[in-house]
């Protein structure tokens, strides 16, 4: 038995079904899911999709592509074709990329220039020189970048790691006898010598630490004054001891002096100076 189909089954829109793709291959993913078909509403910017067929790398580069495409000399270039070129490929740019067009338009100006220059008479120079040709700065910078972008071709050739090739590394573990270097006798002198010479240039300082009692030098200033009717202020320090020792003594002399235990004299200014003790009974 038969089935018919129901009622109104024909007439649904042929969109609605699956098309009969025998691969199911689909056209294009959208969030994941399939599209087997293109969309009746897909819009697709004018400027979504865009083929340059030359790519120039500055004002210089779309110059001199201009100059050698059409095998003008390049030390007697036409400037009014040129310029008219030049200009019509700035006009397509500036559509597009106005910040891109910007140093174009600085070329274009600099051409203008040249060829406003080259209607007018040229200027009075001395006898025997030849007037100088506006076009000239204009050649030598054509020169100039030419040479370089023959360079920069030139090494782009070179074949490069990374680009080109890629470098083979193999690790081998392998367990090897340990070979020591040989030494000679010179060596071990040389070495010597050298650990001599770095020991000389450092030096250490030691400092050592003497502690002196005041108490104790008033006790040998009050015996070097026994018996003395006076003494003479030098001759009661020791200068073969050093600096401490006379700070310390100048202070026993002060605590004698704070005490009362001696007597410091001086006839007159810039006279000797005399110590003696206090108490002393000698005559």
């Amino acid at each position: 038995m038969i089935e018919q189909p129901p009622r109104g089954a024909a007439e649904l829109p042929p969109t609605a079904a699956m098309p009969d793709v025998v691969d199911q291959v689909a056209l294009a993913r959208l969030y994941g899911e399939p599209l087997f078909s293109m969309p009746q509403d897909l819009y697709i910017p004018p400027d979504a999709l865009e083929v340059f067929l030359e790519a120039f790398e500055g004002p210089l580069d779309l110059l001199l592509y201009l100059i050698r495409k059409q095998n003008f000399n390049i030390l007697d270039i036409p400037m009014a074709g040129v310029t008219r070129q030049y200009l019509e490929y700035v006009d397509e740019v500036r559509g597009r990329n106005l910040e891109l067009a910007a140093e174009y338009l600085l070329m274009a100006a600099m051409l203008i220039e040249i060829k406003s220059r080259m209607l007018l008479p040229p200027r009075k120079v001395a006898d025997g020189e030849e007037a100088e040709d506006p076009r000239a700065e204009l050649v030598r910078r054509l020169l100039e970048y030419e040479q370089i972008k023959l360079a920069a071709a030139a090494l782009a050739t070179v074949p490069q790691a990374g680009r080109d090739f890629l470098k083979a590394q193999v690790v081998i573990e392998q367990s090897l006898q340990p070979r020591f270097p040989d030494v000679q006798v010179a060596d071990l002198q040389a070495a010597w010598r050298d650990i001599l010479q770095r020991a000389r240039l450092v030096q250490h300082h030691h400092i050592s630490r003497e502690e002196l009692s005041v108490r104790e030098h008033m006790s040998i200033v009050l015996r070097h004054l026994q018996g003395q009717k006076f003494v003479e202020f030098e001759h009661l320090f020791d200068v073969s001891r050093g600096p401490q020792v006379l700070v310390v003594t100048f202070l026993a002399l002060l605590e004698l002096a704070k005490e009362t235990l001696i007597e410091i004299t001086q006839a007159e200014s810039f006279a000797p100076i005399y110590v003696r003790l206090a108490y002393s009974s000698v005559a």
